[in-house]
């Protein structure tokens, strides 16, 4: 922690220290995960990212109705159809007490424009961004974006000093082993400021008393623990130790529900889980050498039909999930609601898929899956697992951390991997399109490690991020959602619900994109 972030955490101590016990108020949260780093550009998962939006604030932000509202700057104006001339907040200080200024903007932008940033495809039209003078900056674009306010509401700011101080101006990726100071240390302008970091123990923030916003939240300290235990979790919440935890497991909602002091804060999430494919000339794990049977849409297809999607829904899910068809959520711009039925099960049809591409006998595969990730992730790909081995497609299943997961994912070590997305920050099918089904180039293709590719999906996903015409935006995106369902890019399974349980006395906003925001919380 440098000097001036000591200081101020010292002087935040400080003044608890002098509070009444009724007027200290600590959340204690567990969550099934750790933060995989405290460097917010050096991975694009959205558990790590929207923890660090307590510390880290944009240009703009999603407020609690998920409209983009101003944070950091105060208004914009377009002063050509290219350039977004920002007018940036006067008199907000980072945690070790310095200005913001337009330099701090400059810096941080530029550094997820870095070819190097795992978040570059997060400003997907953006070229440039100058200084106009201390509290004014141009964002230049390579042509209309209009998704721009809501990718900027993902693109913290960062101290210009106190990066070059730490000498981590340069983006890190975490996915690949990478670290900096900032994956350690962390100096925000935001309602919380980092006390102490212990990875896979305890995180803990301190309420910022210097923070620019009038808070909505009566919070003075923050104490998040990861527990992968479900039954741990559940535990810790109904003894007191913990007053939020988050997922709630499903199978315990009725238990939870009933105990008393406790209730359970249920809803419909945005965030489809899949299972994608590696498509490479070689499998990974498999008694198939110089092939990969996944490369056939017929076998993919297969897969998908040896799943018991209804199944999974009503044994693991608890009757909670709702089932996908496609890679979004109906709620999100570019969903096609007539293309949205699941693939039916039929093993007896996938057998004879399997047939008809040459392996009647199937083959075996390496599939990995997060189990402190998603809601029950372990359970579903275990299950899933064994619904396609009677097929014979032949599992090598491991499940880990999704920091372990994500790394292996990423990197195209595994054949078939386990993933959800909730369009964050878009709350669009851009996103869908962008990162998940665009060839990988570098700029797109951000979570395609297994190079899935479609040449019309890639014209599409190119048009619609510069296309002012919202209805001829979506019309292209159904069209490219249906490519990528009749091909079997990957294979949707649902779209988890959101389940949280809290003590009472303890007031959250829980918004469909199941971010946590707990600068609106509030504890009796």
């Amino acid at each position: 922690m440098n000097k001036g972030l000591r200081i101020l955490a010292a002087a935040g101590a400080l003044g608890l220290a002098t509070m009444s016990a009724a007027e200290a108020k600590t959340l204690k949260w567990a969550y099934v995960g750790d933060v995989n780093s405290m460097d917010p550009y050096s991975l694009t998962e959205s558990f790590s990212i929207a923890f660090l939006n307590h510390i880290y604030e944009g240009l703009v932000r999603y407020n609690e109705n998920l409209e983009v509202e101003p944070a950091l700057a105060t208004s914009w104006e377009y002063v050509s159809p290219s350039v977004v001339r920002f007018k940036l907040r006067e008199g907000v200080k980072f945690h070790d007490g310095a200005d913001l200024t337009a330099d701090d903007v400059v810096v941080s932008i530029n550094r997820a424009l870095h070819p190097d940033s795992p978040i570059r495809s997060n400003l997907p039209t953006t070229t440039g961004v100058e200084k106009v003078d201390d509290y004014t900056v141009d964002l230049s674009l390579s042509g209309p974006t209009p998704l721009l306010f809501n990718f900027l509401t993902n693109i913290v700011i960062f101290d210009e000093g106190w990066l070059v101080e730490h000498d981590t101006v340069a983006p890190i990726d975490s996915s690949k082993g990478q670290e900096s100071y900032a994956t350690t240390h962390s100096n925000g302008t935001g309602p919380f400021m980092l006390e102490s970091r212990r990875p896979d123990s305890m995180t803990t923030l301190v309420v910022n008393p210097g923070w620019w916003d009038t808070p909505k939240h009566n919070l003075t300290r923050i104490e998040f623990t990861p527990i992968a235990s479900d039954a741990t979790r559940v535990a810790a919440l109904l003894s007191g130790e913990l007053d939020f935890i988050s997922p709630s497991p499903l199978q315990d909602a009725k238990r939870l529900a009933a105990a008393p002091g406790v209730r359970v804060l249920e809803g419909a999430g945005l965030r489809t889980i899949f299972l994608g494919f590696n498509l490479t000339d070689q499998l990974n794990d498999s008694e198939l050498k110089g092939a990969n049977p996944f490369q056939d849409a017929r076998v993919r297809l297969a897969f998908a039909k040896a799943i018991d999607l209804p199944l999974i829904r009503q044994k693991i899910m608890r009757g909670k999930a709702r089932l996908a068809g496609l890679l979004v959520a109906p709620e999100v711009p570019g969903f096609d609601p007539a293309a949205n039925e699941p693939t039916a099960y039929d093993a007896a049809g996938a057998k004879a898929l399997l047939a008809e591409a040459g392996y009647p006998g199937g083959f075996g595969f390496a599939m990995n899956c997060p189990n402190d990730r998603y809601v029950n992730d372990e359970e579903i790909c275990q299950a899933i697992a064994a619904m396609v081995s009677k097929v014979g497609l032949r599992a090598n299943l491991t499940t880990e951390t999704k920091g372990e997961h994500f790394t292996k994912a990423r990197n195209n070590k595994t054949d078939v991997y386990m993933l959800g997305w909730a369009t964050l920050p878009m709350l669009d099918t851009y996103s869908v399109l962008t990162a998940i089904l665009h060839t990988p180039d570098g700029k797109y293709g951000s979570w395609n490690p297994g190079r899935y590719s479609n040449a019309r999906i890639d014209e599409i996903t190119e048009q619609v991020g510069t296309m002012i015409d919202e209805e001829q935006r979506r019309a292209l995106m159904r069209e490219a959602l249906r490519i990528a369902k009749e091909e079997v890019a990957a294979v949707p399974l649902h779209q988890q619900p959101l389940s949280w349980a809290a003590r009472d006395g303890v007031e959250l906003v829980q918004s469909p994109d199941d971010k946590i925001r707990l600068w609106y919380a509030r504890k009796q």
